[in-house]
């Protein structure tokens, strides 16, 4: 067991992939002498070479396109998306032809790319550098999507992606970059597509994904210091969804409250509580209630504190259900 960062994690994830893989390879902006923007590849290309770790133009579309030719050819891609809102010029390439390349050709082609993306706010930048856009991916057939909320899960889920045999889309926290979790690099946490419940409690279910579980824990926390029990449960997995876990939280808690930082409106939390309303309509004592971004362009950083959802939003949602 060892403790390190979040980005650190993902690094040595990458360098574990490409030592056992010799078809994985990365691509990039500015991913290899200067290690990318958040140093998440540092040291990867000088220790396995420049065709293993390469340098692109600035042309998202490109990246995507090169990945999905190189896939069908048998190699493994591992692209980076430099941010979040920088990812849209390669949309049309992703939804449209990477997402379906495998039913397209009936199963005799497939096209195991992962794009990693940096995603949500709290870095104190503005819009193209803190969205959270996985709703529009999560929407297309063909795509899964995952993302780490600790050191742990990003260690291990960048390498169960690179050996999913769909391509995969690896949200990471930025914010959480520099949160430090112990790794424990002999035993792999299981199936990267499957929720864990993280906190165990008897009186409302919470659920949130990436940037937002640690704030969900804390707002558990603070909930028990007035008497209530709240589960946790981190989502790990967007697209499936595993309703699964959720659905038997609430059949115990009786109550739901869902957190992202996309905002609300036509976000993940919609389909969790419509989902779930509809599989537990007897359990529930409460309407599930979701706590999400604004529906708003991603603030200036000197207000985005009061754009992200925070303890007290959870703990504000979580007092609206128990008061029914």
């Amino acid at each position: 067991m060892s403790t390190m960062t979040m980005a650190k994690a993902i690094n040595e994830g990458l360098r574990a992939t490409l030592s056992k893989d010799p078809k994985s390879f990365l691509m990039g902006e500015d991913i290899g002498a200067l290690g990318g923007v958040y140093r998440i590849t540092e040291g990867l290309q000088k220790e396995f070479g420049a065709h293993r770790v390469m340098d692109t133009p600035l042309a998202e579309s490109g990246i995507i396109g090169t990945a999905l030719g190189m896939a069908l050819r048998g190699h493994r891609p591992i692209c980076e998306i430099q941010f979040d809102g920088f990812v849209f010029p390669a949309f049309n390439q992703i939804t449209t032809q990477l997402a379906k390349i495998r039913t397209r050709s009936d199963g005799q082609l497939s096209a195991p790319v992962v794009i990693r993306i940096p995603y949500g706010g709290g870095i104190g930048s503005i819009e193209h550098h803190s969205e959270s856009p996985e709703a529009l991916f999560a929407h297309t057939a063909g795509l899964r999507i995952i993302t780490p909320s600790n050191a742990n899960d990003a260690y291990w889920m960048i390498q169960q992606a690179v050996e999913c045999k769909d391509p995969v889309i690896v949200f990471e926290p930025k914010r959480r970059y520099w949160s430090k979790g112990e790794v424990d690099t002999e035993n792999s946490p299981g199936d990267p597509f499957k929720a864990h419940v993280v906190r165990e409690g008897t009186d409302a279910t919470l659920v949130a994904y990436g940037p937002l579980v640690p704030v969900a824990l804390a707002a558990a926390n603070a909930a028990a210091e007035d008497g209530h029990s709240v589960e946790v449960i981190d989502l790990r997995s967007i697209s499936p969804i595993d309703f699964d876990t959720v659905e038997a939280s609430v059949n115990k808690t009786g109550r739901l409250v869902v957190a992202h930082e996309a905002p609300t409106f036509g976000g993940i939390g919609g389909e969790i509580a419509s989902r779930i309303s509809e599989r537990c309509f007897y359990s529930l004592e409460a309407p599930a209630i979701r706590v999400g971004g604004f529906h708003m362009p991603y603030p200036i950083a000197r207000v985005e504190e009061h754009y992200l959802p925070d303890i007290d939003r959870m703990l504000e949602a979580l007092e609206r259900a128990f008061a029914y």
